[in-house]
């Protein structure tokens, strides 16, 4: 894929606003080269690709619960008490508390494709340049950058009503009232579960991306669209 710069970076360097096609024909090179606009075109369809899938995992039913890399546990600050509860008979809190915060996440993930998508269309030459001569994970790194500010104000919105929508408020309040009310528990739980589970849902997020887009880059066989199988190609073999 980094063969890419040396399509993107003649491109820039250029005066005139010549397509790279042109500049290839009046070089005497051959005429199966492939456009700057092109260029372009391959690295938001791959983005947008990857965003797809990532978003469609995880914002599918057990996309978290049942992902073990991905599952939201009880938060760290509130890990003690949850082993406490558990001591006493009492898992069942948790138990609650975990899967309506893993449903909250999935509801609200299943969502998230728009701010990403708006984000790739915006992309610039020099976002390309940057993405294709960076390391494994640059396309990714891009969305971390243009993205994670609008997505967290928009997450935490769909996150809160996601969460009431699957109990996970009520399921928590229960939790940590019911701890908090044990006799000599000194440090009560005060964790934002709001903001806890919005970090971590996009954390997942950005996660499956990162492996959708090291797919791309690295197997012909995802390169299931015209455009990313003529500029991979392309790049694979120059």
């Amino acid at each position: 894929m980094k063969r890419l710069f040396t399509i993107l970076s003649i491109t820039v360097l250029l005066s005139s606003c010549d397509s790279l096609l042109q500049v290839m024909e009046q070089s005497g090179g051959m005429s199966t080269g492939i456009t700057e606009t092109e260029a372009v075109s391959g690295l938001k369809a791959a983005l947008e690709k990857g965003v797809d899938r990532g978003t469609s995992l995880l914002g599918q039913k057990d996309g978290f619960l049942k992902n073990e890399l991905y599952k939201i546990l009880i938060p760290e600050e509130a890990q003690k008490a949850e082993k406490t509860l558990r001591d006493m008979g009492l898992g069942s809190l948790a138990d609650n508390a975990i899967e309506a915060m893993n449903r909250g996440a999935e509801n609200a993930t299943s969502q998230a494709g728009k701010v990403f998508v708006s984000a790739i269309r915006q992309m610039t030459i020099t976002d390309a340049i940057e993405i294709v001569t960076g390391q494994d994970g640059a396309a990714t790194d891009y969305l971390v950058r243009a993205t994670s500010n609008e997505l967290r104000t928009n997450f935490k919105p769909i996150i809160q009503q996601s969460l009431d929508q699957v109990g996970a408020t009520k399921h928590w309040t229960e939790f940590a009232t019911k701890y908090n009310s044990i006799p000599l528990v000194q440090k009560k739980i005060a964790v934002d579960l709001n903001a806890y589970v919005t970090e971590k849902a996009m954390t997942a997020l950005f996660s499956r991306i990162r492996e959708e887009e090291s797919l791309i880059r690295k197997n012909p066989e995802e390169r299931t669209s015209a455009i990313l199988k003529k500029v991979f190609n392309y790049a694979d073999t120059h």
